[in-house]
Parts: C-alpha cells; sequence; structure tokens
C-alpha cells in the first residue's frame, strides 16, 4: 500500500473516530425537561393589585442626569402611596428612608442566625424622550389599563419590581405567616444614574450594621422567548453577574493647518486607524465564564445543530465562538464588548485640526479588568503617537460570580419554574448594569432575575416607547415573590 493510501486510510479512520465520538457527545446531551408541571395561581386580588400598579405608574419618579438643573421630586407622593396601599406591610414591617428618598425595610425573622433575604428593586424611572409622548398608544405617564396589559413608563423598569415584592409580603401578612429567616426589601431611588445616592447608601446603612445577607435579588434577566431561532422552549436564566464598564479616550495630536497641504498621517486620520484597529480586534471570547455557562445550558432546548456544536465544544470551539460572535446579543455574552461611541475633531472642513479624539466604551466580562483591557487596546493599536487614557473615571470591574450550585440558585428557579413551568431554568449573565454592583458587597451571592416573559418586540418598550406590561405576568411575578418569601425560610 502507499504512502498515499495509508495516510488516506488514516485520516478516513480518523474521521470516522471524531464522527463517533462527536455523535456520543450528542447522545449525552441533558435531556429537556418535562414541562407538564402546573403554574401555580394567580392572586386572588389581581385587578385590584393591576389597579395599585397603575397608580404607581402614575407618579412620575424620573431620574435625570445632570443635564437637567431641576425636576420635581415626587418621592414623597410615592412613599405615601405604598404606605396607603400596603397597610399590613407598613404596620408589621420597620420601614427606613435612606437618604431622602430610598426605603429599607425589614421583616423580622424569629431565628436571628440565620442570614437575611434581600429583595431589591428601583422606584425610579428614565424620563420620557422629549418629542415622543404622541408616538405612545396610552400616555406614558397615564397607568391605563387597556388590552390585558397595564402601561406606562415604569411597568417593565422596574415599578412592577417593587410593586409586586409589596403584594406578596402583604399577601403573606394576610395569611399570618411569620417568617423564621428576616427579609429585607431595598428599594433605590437613583439606579438609573448609578445608585449612589440610593443603593450605594442603603449598602453602607447594611455594612455598617454587619448585615450579610444569604443571597440578594434584583433585576437583569429575564424569560427569554423567540430570541433563538429554533428554541423549543422559553428560557428563563438567571444571573449569576453583570458586566463591568470603563470608557477610554483615544487622542491623536497633529500639525494644524490648511487642509490642501495634509501630512502623510492627519489627527483624524491616526485616530480613526486606532478605532479600526480595536475593532478589528476585539477582546479574547471566554466559554468558561458565566455567559459561556448560560449558553452550554441552553443546549436542550436548541436546535440539533446548535446542539452538537456545544457538546462538541472542544473540536469546534472556534466554529461556535465565530457563530456567537456574529450576533451582537450572543457575543456580548462570551467576551468584554468593544464601542467606540464618540469621536469629535475639527471645526471646519478647510481646516486641519491639532487634536482629534475618540472615546471607546468597553463592558468588562468577568476575568477581564481596567487594567487588562488597557493592556489590549495598546497592544491592538500599537501606536505610541495615540493617548490612551481614562474617561469620566476608572471604571467598574465586572460583578462577582454567585454560584449556580447554591441554595440561593435552585430556591430562585424552584419559584421560577413554579410560576413559568415551560421554561427552561438556565444562569445567565447581565450585560448592562444594575443596583446589584452595590448590593453584591452585602450578599453572600448577588442574582439577577424577574420571571417576566420578553420577546424581540418588548426590548424596545424598555427605555423606549410603549413600556407595558401583561396583567397575567404582573400576577406571576407577584406569586413569584410570595412563593420565594415562603420557601426561603424552609432552607
Amino acid at each position: 500500500m502507499s504512502n498515499v493510501a495509508k495516510i488516506g486510510k488514516a485520516a478516513a479512520a480518523g474521521v470516522m473516530v471524531l464522527g463517533a465520538i462527536m455523535l456520543v457527545n450528542t447522545l449525552r446531551l441533558p435531556a429537556l425537561p418535562d414541562s407538564g408541571a402546573q403554574a401555580l395561581p394567580p392572586p386572588s386580588d389581581l385587578g385590584a393589585a393591576a389597579r395599585r400598579l397603575s397608580a404607581a405608574i402614575r407618579i412620575p419618579t424620573v431620574s435625570h442626569g445632570p443635564e437637567v438643573a431641576a425636576a420635581p421630586d415626587n418621592f414623597a407622593a410615592f412613599h405615601q402611596l405604598l404606605a396607603d396601599s400596603f397597610p399590613l406591610t407598613h404596620a408589621h414591617l420597620k420601614r427606613e428612608v435612606v437618604s431622602g428618598a430610598s426605603l429599607l425595610y425589614t421583616w423580622q425573622g424569629s431565628d436571628a442566625s440565620l442570614p437575611p433575604l434581600l429583595l431589591t428593586a428601583h422606584m425610579d424611572t428614565v424620563p420620557v424622550e422629549p418629542g415622543t409622548e404622541g408616538k405612545w398608544t396610552h400616555p406614558p405617564f397615564a397607568g391605563d389599563i387597556a388590552e390585558g396589559f397595564i402601561w406606562g413608563r415604569g411597568a417593565m423598569d422596574m415599578k412592577h419590581g417593587v410593586m409586586a415584592t409589596l403584594e406578596g409580603v402583604e399577601h403573606l401578612l394576610a395569611q399570618g405567616f411569620q417568617p423564621q429567616r428576616t427579609v429585607l426589601l431595598a428599594f433605590g431611588h437613583d439606579e438609573e444614574i448609578g445608585g449612589t445616592k440610593g443603593a450605594a447608601q442603603i449598602t453602607a446603612l447594611l455594612e455598617q450594621r454587619h448585615i450579610k445577607a444569604w443571597f440578594s435579588l434584583d433585576e437583569g434577566l429575564a424569560i427569554l422567548n423567540g430570541f433563538i431561532p429554533g428554541a423549543q422552549r422559553p428560557i428563563a436564566q438567571i444571573g449569576l453577574a453583570e458586566k463591568g464598564m470603563m470608557s477610554l479616550a483615544l487622542t491623536a495630536r497633529a500639525e494644524g493647518g490648511h487642509s490642501s497641504m495634509p501630512p502623510p498621517f492627519t489627527a483624524v486620520g491616526r485616530v480613526s486607524r486606532a478605532v479600526a484597529r480595536l475593532e478589528e480586534q476585539p477582546m479574547p471570547a471566554r466559554l468558561d465564564g458565566p455567559g459561556g455557562v448560560g449558553i452550554r445550558a441552553m443546549a436542550p432546548a436548541l436546535p440539533f445543530a446548535s446542539r452538537l456544536a456545544i457538546a462538541n465544544d472542544w473540536l469546534l470551539q472556534p466554529l461556535l465562538v465565530r457563530q456567537l460572535g456574529a450576533s451582537p446579543a450572543t457575543n456580548a455574552l462570551i467576551r468584554t464588548s468593544t464601542a467606540p461611541t464618540i469621536i469629535s475633531g475639527g471645526v471646519k472642513e478647510n481646516v486641519l485640526p491639532s487634536e482629534a479624539r475618540a472615546i471607546v466604551n468597553f463592558r468588562l466580562a468577568p476575568g477581564d479588568t481596567p487594567d487588562s483591557v488597557t493592556a489590549h487596546v495598546r497592544s491592538a493599536i500599537n501606536d505610541p503617537l495615540v493617548e490612551i487614557s481614562a474617561w469620566d473615571g476608572p471604571g467598574v470591574p465586572a460583578s462577582a460570580v454567585a454560584d449556580q450550585s447554591s441554595p440561593g440558585f435552585a430556591l430562585i428557579a424552584d419559584a421560577a419554574r413554579k410560576v413559568a413551568p415551560d421554561a427552561l431554568v438556565t444562569p445567565g449573565l447581565v450585560v448592562g448594569a444594575t443596583d446589584s454592583r452595590h448590593y453584591g458587597r452585602v450578599s453572600g451571592a448577588a442574582f439577577r432575575f424577574l420571571p417576566v416573559p420578553y420577546t424581540p418586540q418588548d426590548v424596545p418598550r424598555v427605555h423606549g416607547t410603549d413600556e407595558r406590561i401583561r396583567i397575567s405576568d404582573y400576577g406571576n411575578l407577584i406569586t413569584f415573590y410570595e412563593e420565594l418569601i415562603r420557601s426561603s425560610q424552609k432552607r
């Protein structure tokens, strides 16, 4: 037999072995869990609960940035609405006002040896973009109840979380429930502008009291439906961590002058080349972080080709990374993202600017740091004439990663299945920022999840036009919080 024939025979045998291994690995994929469970019934007073959320939406508690010098402060009115809406809660729980507008409730448990449960949400909303009010189906602060939805700013982000938590507590108190484990409710008033006066100050207060929560739960991820083509089930993702954030300024300088005699490299050209090199060389992808772990956990609900790639990522990882990197949504889950957001330089079309600058925003995946990102930027740009400096502060690192094998994760997952039995529950990574970046300091594990279904059509409603929540979904959210508090006492 010739050497060529021997090589060909060996290659064919190798392909057969690889094929057999890939088949075995595919067959070993976990089966899709049975979805035959029945959801817990909705609250008996769901209609009244919807009206209470509607009333909350009608009080604008908007967080503005520094561009607005003065804005109405409606938090006192909102606090009064909460007191009027939940009389048992305000009679039995200790309520403290923090930083003038945030709220901390303490439902004292009978067993002081048990670390408390910390449930968090925020009372503030983003503004409505001026000039878009007329595009809303229902006015943004009318709180209309129509077509099976509660409409208005805060219905999805996140007055629904504040109100549903208190609805669940009120129901439990009406049943005579007394917790063994202390339950803390923390509602910040400035999450939309960083949480430095709200969640950060509540956290500082808990630190002063040496309180360390068993785990905390905040917004972050949800029940995803329709985001992944071919998925057999909705996917309920519980966030184990959230990405950090930093921005860098890339500055190039050159001799100014008349545009009729440009040098080989202008300041604009040099900074533009730096941006292009950064986009061509993204931060390395990781499949071992919470984003990649979440993608693997979705496998039972994914189409066969995706299941095959995930089962054999030891061989197909480069292909899998390319596929995930092709979509902005999945690319953000596997690496620190690079987003040039501002570029400036020049004042007139025939004048060479002496300086040009680009601002690049990075969302840091767990495992990357501001220092490692800066080092990557310097290496990728490879131009000592481009100055690299921090923009708007040193940046915020990614959060700690909560343990998906912990009792807290199991508790949240069980409660989620009881209101959404058809959903596959998986871990995940939050690519935005939440108040949990503060609360994580006083929590054994910080999770980020609300069991509210989202479709791709719902995403633009958050911070956008026609924010709304389906009444039945709001009922499930109330039931979820009630079940979570009840079951947390048994562990």
